[in-house]
């Protein structure tokens, strides 16, 4: 195919592009001199059989970006359909936004009018699952009576809470009566800083054929943009729960969270961004504290690019940050480490550099937001699980300003080609990243090379603009005392916890199901035990259960604390006997125990997942509360409130390619257990 540039004297080249198993040809005219470069996306273009309309008459237009070289007028959106407004602030309500849903439409969301609604239980059957979980923390006597006569006038104190609550799903019969409660209250309001509290990490397990960080970088941003084309068309299938005629389809509402979105720090309450795809379709490189805007899919099918083209732009990505860090700029502050303080302060560091910055500083804000995701190249080279979680959960001292963290999506590499993920949790849960991570961990940098282009395209240099540019540098010297005092914030708050990594190597999930036991109930009896033993008492436990099952439905709370586990720790006591294995009348008590104990959890998380747990009805009846109407006695009890302080926070995600993963403690005295459950062994993250 031809395209002819402009009327100038010419010269013939010939691109040859391979797709798969076919070898094209392609004649293209370029403008004299022959120095002129096209840049690797014109070349693309042309080989995807892309029409393009170039105006490269004049060397001021030689070096232009690739967005400048499509007018938006004349590109074609196939398979993106645009929304019509370049981005939208959402503000924790998913009704504002299920719109979008619409609009996009595709398998992704063709069941969302079709999901049940989350239901409110009724007071007596939270009640009867309520107590059995209350009375074990009960330190007295007294409490235990008590505690039993606030339930007794629970049903009485709460009725008109109840009709309130109820009349509220009725007028949230699109969505959930839950929804925008749980994500403003639970997160958007919610002035604590992202890191460790909100955000969470996966370590991935390695890619053996990836080698560095340019490799396993290159095949993240090839996977991550094949994902991102099925999400952002929705084209994506469904999630499903069960099998047969149990499957289930799950709400979808999530989803648009994930790409090109960004939680925004504001004064007492945050907003979160997302950004039309079918106008942005860069990506997000950091590299020693420095931000880049990189092209990584084709803007109109959203395939990846060509992976030899991806990996030269991480290539240049690193080589600018170098060089940026040997000239003039190595003492600029870095504002990456704005977005881990303290809401409110990130509010004001915003606020500071838009004031400093002006428009200049708020388009380059708004490039960092709009990307895809924030691919963070660490010049790190960690090798154990421990080092790998400290890196991931919050960067530390030496990479904590190689991050965004209000980014919904943070893929970070070590020199050495580890790499693991860093998730803002506000909007989005941890279930759909886990098909996004499925695919980021399936698709190594041998795949890559093997679905890739057998002959390279041989001109032209990957797109490469920093976001922060020299005209922003006084602005960012004028903030430069609020990113220090960040960066204070950051070493006071990461310094306050300690992280354990612990592989039990005993057995897995196989042996203790043909033992005849839930996988998981069995592993929570387990850490029931171990902090009944350090702490001599039983304490709050929570265990994330997904009511994705529902519209708009996020999570529930599964309680591990059960009269049956409280028999179960106190009759193993709080230290091992040293010949408790001898006494087999005892033996054959402990195991009844333990049977009972997990019957009651898997009791327990059924429920939970069909919304009928007790913690979100207790918060739905706090919420709805206006003032009017005194507080049932029982929000007052002591043993209510021990209940559900969460001085174990646990959640299961069990995944063959993930080494570990983890994040942070709900209260300053409890601990962020997670866990992996494998055939053969299992895994804690503390």
């Amino acid at each position: 195919d031809s395209v002819r540039v402009s009327h100038e004297p010419k010269r013939k080249l010939v691109v040859r592009f391979a797709k798969k198993d076919m070898l094209r040809r392609f004649t293209m005219s370029a403008v004299s001199p022959p120095t002129r470069r096209r840049s690797h996306l014109e070349l693309y273009a042309v080989a995807k059989r892309r029409p393009l309309l170039l105006s490269l008459s004049s060397s001021s237009n030689a070096n232009r970006p690739y967005s400048s070289t499509f007018p938006t007028a004349q590109k074609k959106h196939d398979l993106f359909k645009p929304w019509g407004v370049k981005c939208v602030e959402a503000t924790g309500d998913f009704r504002q936004d299920t719109w979008l849903e619409k609009h996009i439409g595709g398998p992704l969301y063709e069941k969302q009018a079709d999901l049940p609604r989350l239901p409110v239980p009724t007071i007596q059957d939270t009640l009867e699952r309520f107590l059995p979980t209350a009375i074990p923390l009960a330190e007295t006597d007294e409490e235990r009576e008590t505690l039993l006569q606030a339930v007794q006038k629970f049903p009485s104190q709460a009725q008109t809470l109840q009709q309130r609550l109820e009349q509220r799903a009725v007028d949230y019969k699109d969505s959930s009566w839950l929804q925008h409660w749980w994500n403003t209250a639970g997160y958007l309001q919610v002035r604590d800083s992202v890191v460790i509290n909100v955000s969470y990490y996966f370590d991935f397990c390695d890619d053996p054929s990836a080698n560095n960080n340019i490799q396993r970088g290159a095949a993240m941003l090839t996977a991550a943009a094949e994902f991102r084309q099925q999400i952002c068309s929705g084209s994506y299938q469904a999630d499903h729960v069960g099998r047969g005629d149990r499957k289930k389809p799950l709400c979808s509402t999530m989803y648009k969270y994930m790409f090109h979105a960004c939680r925004v720090p504001l004064d007492k309450e945050d907003t979160y961004r997302i950004y039309d795809p079918a106008l942005h379709h860069h990506a997000i490189v950091a590299r020693k504290g420095h931000f880049f805007k990189v092209d990584f899919c084709d803007p109109v099918s959203g395939e990846p690019l060509p992976l030899s083209l991806l990996q030269r732009t991480l290539e240049r990505c690193i080589e600018k940050a170098d060089q940026l860090e040997a000239g003039t700029s190595p003492n600029l502050p870095k504002l990456g480490w704005l977005t881990g303080q303290h809401r409110d302060d990130c509010a004001k560091g915003r606020a500071a550099l838009l004031e400093y910055g002006g428009e200049p500083m708020k388009q380059a804000l708004e490039v960092l937001e709009s990307g895809a995701l924030l691919l963070c190249l660490d010049d790190e080279d960690v090798v154990s699980r421990k080092e790998s979680a400290l890196l991931y959960l919050h960067g530390g001292m030496t990479s904590g300003q190689n991050r965004w963290f209000d980014k919904s999506i943070q893929i970070c590499v070590g020199n050495n080609g580890k790499a693991g993920y860093n998730g803002e949790h506000s909007m989005m849960d941890g279930m759909p990243v886990i098909s996004l991570a499925d695919h980021l961990t399936k698709q190594t940098y041998a795949k890559c090379l093997e679905n890739s282009t057998s002959d390279e395209l041989p001109m032209g240099e990957p797109t490469v603009e920093p976001i922060f540019t020299p005209d922003l540098y006084p602005a960012m010297e004028q903030a430069a005392h609020l990113v220090q005092d960040a960066k204070t914030a950051h070493a006071e708050w990461t310094g306050k916890h300690s992280l354990n990594v612990q592989t039990f190597q005993g057995y897995g999930s196989t042996f203790m199901k043909q033992s005849g036991f839930s996988p998981d109930a069995f592993v929570q009896m387990a850490m029931q035990l171990a902090t009944y033993r350090l702490w001599g008492k039983q304490a709050g436990t929570y265990e994330a259960t997904q009511v994705r099952p529902f519209l708009h439905g996020r999570t529930e709370t599964t309680r591990a604390v059960t009269e049956q586990s409280a028999a179960f720790v106190k009759a193993f006591g709080l230290r091992p006997e040293w010949d408790e294995d001898k006494n087999s009348d005892a033996c054959a008590k402990k195991l009844d125990l333990l049977h009972q104990a997990v019957s009651a959890h898997v009791k327990y998380i059924g429920a939970a997942a069909q919304a009928q747990g007790v913690d979100r009805h207790f918060f739905g009846l706090s919420m709805i509360a206006d003032g009017s109407t005194p507080m049932p006695d029982l929000y007052s009890h002591p043993v209510f409130a021990r209940s559900k302080r969460w001085r174990v926070s646990t959640s299961n995600l069990s995944h063959p390619r993930f080494e570990n993963w983890g994040y942070g403690e709900v209260v300053p005295d409890g601990v962020g257990l997670s866990y992996s459950i494998h055939p053969r062994h299992c895994q804690f993250s503390v």
